[in-house]
């Protein structure tokens, strides 16, 4: 019996971290893809232009949240939920009622965005932000109808959709946010505004050839759907129905906490905007100078600290499905808590080495990056740690939705969140510490909603947490990886004073020492390699290196 228990929980911790790898593989493209496009955009409309861009951007990331941010996670916790029961009918009804709710949603508030852009941009301290907002409010209905497709795949057990469209979106979207961008600034003589609504058009563009693509699977995978579905009613298995209303409460009652947690960071980045322009500029800096700074804020700081963290959030959703089924059908603990260790020691491993690389090397990252606008390095050294903590709210968020601990994120981000406004408000307004007592407030946020969760899931779950695993041996390899990062770069550039050579060098030597450290101290183990796609490969380079007997059964 316990023989099958063991395969049961590798059969589970496997579909984990495959659909993270398609989705992690696909979201890292994409968010590298999106970078990108950043360069030659930055280029053209500078950081007071990127300020202005970002203002934008929030606004519309905050009602795309309050439209369907909850819609994925929930409909595939739904749909995984009742397949495991193996209710298909009720399955494809989840589907097909949320789509109705996220085309009322996305249409209210696309409406609203574009209604009222000018109010709005006036209420955010940034007038000419409101061309942006115009040309992203067509966007929330698309994303929000691609969340309902996506969130459906997902709760099917299949990560491929979701990764695919969002990796052909982000190639279109960075394609069109750098034509428009400078077509719209050629017509209005240079204006950054016009090119800053150019590269925000870009977006919606992005989300239209998203939206058809997965329009396309959707249909080519609906015959397949339809058979199951007709052979369960052949065969005449004894079904209880769900009723439209059900199904629309369940998944409102699943989607509103979602939904909620993440308003409450995404509210906060409101806030942060509106006090970022706001106290910098009572303090005496000018409209253009706390513009360039909150542009290095969001096209800097948050663009490179979040390209890591976009592993964590595909873990997070991985999570959801699997750890959904078990927890619907009351399988047994030693699998929920392989599953909940893996994936953290999994996020861990890749988020904590990146922010100790990202802190030891930001001014020369950001010179490689952005030879004409270089500033902004003290930024990514004071929120470095923000990486490791925001990981681990990412990933614990979803395996608590998964195990129907919705409001416990709520809570956790609410708490956060009283503790970073006071803080990044008076560091704010100390002219010194400026723009960066806003990154410092985030990190204290994070910090305490990452203990709140771990312990809610430590308690819930009713497991053992493997902190040495997940936390204190990627930790100390990552330090190690840190000091090696910084001689070497130092020690080429004496040599060959090239920022470029030395930056790239010190970044191939930093992750290999990385590996060598995390081998050495036992920080891989068996298991979560087997879980790797074509892990029969990775062992066997393990072997012929001679190192396989430094991992952990």
């Amino acid at each position: 019996m316990a023989k099958s228990h063991n395969t049961t929980a590798a059969s589970g911790d496997y579909s984990i971290i495959k659909h993270a790898a398609v989705l992690g593989l696909a979201a890292f493209l994409a968010r590298v893809i999106g970078f990108l496009y950043r360069l030659p955009l930055t280029n053209m409309i500078g950081d007071e232009g990127q300020g202005i861009y970002a203002s934008g951007y929030q606004v519309y990331n905050f009602l795309l949240i309050l439209s369907s941010a909850g819609l994925p996670v929930a409909i595939s916790k739904m749909v995984s939920e009742r397949i495991a029961l193996n209710q298909y009918a009720n399955a494809h009804n989840v589907f097909k009622v949320a789509m109705s709710s996220a085309v009322v949603l996305g249409a209210f508030f696309s409406i609203i965005l574009y209604v009222f852009a000018t109010e709005i941009a006036v209420a955010v301290d940034n007038p000419d932000s409101a061309l942006t907002l115009v040309t992203l409010a067509p966007t929330i209905l698309l994303v929000a109808v691609m969340s309902v497709y996506r969130g459906y795949f997902q709760g099917m057990g299949n990560s491929v959709p979701t990764g695919a469209s969002q990796l052909f979106e982000q190639i279109v979207n960075a394609v069109f946010s750098i034509v428009l961008a400078g077509w719209l600034m050629s017509l209005h003589s240079g204006s950054i505004a016009w090119g800053a609504a150019g590269g925000t058009a870009g977006t919606g563009v992005g989300a239209l050839f998203g939206f058809f693509f997965l329009i396309l699977v959707y249909r080519w995978s609906k015959p397949k759907i339809q058979k199951r579905i007709n052979d369960q009613k052949r065969r005449k298995e004894i079904i209880v129905y769900e009723g439209k209303q059900k199904i629309l409460k369940s998944l409102m009652m699943t989607a509103f906490p979602i939904i909620a947690g993440t308003a409450v960071f995404s509210f906060t980045n409101l806030v942060d905007m509106k006090m970022v322009i706001g106290r910098l500029t009572e303090t005496g800096f000018s409209t253009q100078q706390a513009l360039s700074l909150y542009g290095q804020l969001s096209n800097k700081y948050v663009a490179i600290t979040t390209l890591p963290i976009a592993i964590a959030a595909t873990m997070a959703v991985a999570c959801v499905p699997s750890l959904s089924a078990a927890n619907v059908t009351h399988k047994n603990r030693s699998e929920m808590s392989a599953s909940i260790n893996m994936s953290l020691r999994y996020t861990m491993m890749l988020s904590i080495p990146a922010a100790i690389g990202i802190g030891v090397l930001s001014d020369q990252i950001l010179l490689l990056l952005f030879k004409n606008y270089p500033e902004g390095g003290m930024l990514l050294k004071a929120g470095a740690l923000s990486i490791i903590f925001l990981s681990i709210v990412q990933v614990t968020t979803g395996m608590l939705q998964s195990l129907n601990k919705f409001y416990v994120p709520i809570v956790a981000a609410l708490v956060g969140v009283a503790l970073k406004i006071p803080i990044s408000y008076v560091l704010l307004g100390i002219p010194e510490i400026n723009v960066i007592g806003a990154i410092i407030g985030t990190t204290v946020c994070y910090v305490a909603a990452t203990f709140i969760d771990l312990s809610q899931l430590k308690k819930t779950a009713r497991i053992k947490l493997d902190v040495l695993g997940f936390f204190v041996k990627p930790m100390c390899a990552s330090l190690f990886m840190g000091l090696v990062c910084y001689f070497t770069y130092y020690s080429l550039y004496y040599y060959v004073p090239s920022n470029t050579i030395a930056v790239i060098f010190s970044i191939v030597t930093g992750m290999l020492s990385y590996m060598t450290a995390m081998i050495f101290i036992g920080g891989f183990r068996l298991s979560d390699l087997e879980a790797l796609p074509k892990s029969h490969i990775i062992l066997g380079i393990f072997r012929k290196l001679g190192v396989y007997q430094y991992l952990l059964k």
